[in-house]
């Protein structure tokens, strides 16, 4: 029989992810605010607010269910609704049911670190983010860990893609990141997150252990004067301008893959080259040739 899969806030990592699992077997549902966007995907559509109670319990049953909403701003209100408020319904919603869920996916994010000096972080690294977007992912995942229904989080790091483009735009307009002090930048392509997301499940679906907690980030963290500078050249651009952020808005860690890796998960985009060539290629950024 077909598996279902149902995903939670069915934005574009989602959709990459649907079709994925639809090429795969199962049968999506995407639940999201506005369905239009699903039309002729093969996604079957679910109007839904995931701040609604009422609406929650007309969530139908699943296999999995792949948890990946977004804030509708960067306030903490708006952050704990979507993350943390949101998750909870869900999983009390569930946890009532006869029939839970093989297993329950929560799409993280790596601010949950607050580490500055360049240290490598994993799984294992304490997670002691002071600001309330780390704070609050890091009490979602918490609460995923706490429930009975087993449950998998999944700490994405910066992700870039098609329409994810903010750094390049950036170099384009002559700005660079400082020298020092080094400030480390792990990314991670909008493909490889639907990809990662598509083998934990597959994983799963193959009766193989998971653990509760992946980092997902690409091979290649390095510092962002770096990143930026490569950029710059295959742009051909000569950047004019330091960007100075405040300094308590500094984040710098290098993540490992690892436990990632171990599951034979192999990346499309291992580097920020790879994936950024593409989104340069894509876009239309690159210089024509002379």
């Amino acid at each position: 029989m077909k598996k279902t899969t149902l995903i939670l806030g069915c934005g574009d990592i989602g959709m990459v992810l649907a079709r994925e699992l639809m090429a795969a077997g199962h049968r999506v549902i995407g639940a999201r605010r506005s369905v239009s966007a699903l039309e002729g995907s093969g996604i079957e559509p679910l109007l839904l607010d995931l701040s609604d109670e009422a609406a929650l319990e007309k969530l139908p049953d699943a296999d999995f269910v792949v948890y990946t909403p977004s804030a509708d701003r960067f306030e903490e209100a708006a952050y704990r609704a979507a993350y943390l408020d949101g998750l909870k319904a869900v999983l009390s919603l569930y946890e009532g049911r006869k029939s839970a869920p093989q297993r329950i996916l929560f799409v993280s994010s790596t601010s949950v670190y607050g580490q500055k000096e360049g240290e490598l972080v994993d799984e294992e690294s304490l997670a002691e983010a002071a600001g309330f977007s780390g704070v609050l992912m890091r009490e979602a995942e918490q609460a995923l860990h706490d429930s009975p229904i087993p449950g998998t989080a999944v700490r994405f790091s910066g992700i870039y893609g098609p329409g994810r483009d903010r750094l390049i735009r950036q170099v384009l307009e002559g700005r660079i990141a400082p020298t020092a002090p080094p400030m480390y930048s792990n990314r991670i392509h909008r493909d490889d997150c639907a990809g990662v997301l598509a083998h934990l499940i597959a994983r799963s679906e193959a009766g193989q252990p998971l653990e509760t907690l992946y980092l997902a980030s690409d091979c290649a963290p390095e510092p962002l004067y770096d990143v930026m500078s490569w950029m710059a050249k295959r742009l051909k651009v000569e950047p004019t301008e330091v960007i100075q952020a405040p300094l308590r808005k500094r984040a710098s860690k290098r993540c490992d893959n690892t436990r990632l890796l171990e599951t034979g998960y192999t990346f499309r985009y291992p580097s920020y080259r790879d994936g950024y060539t593409q989104v340069m290629k894509e876009g239309g950024f690159l210089p024509e040739p002379v």
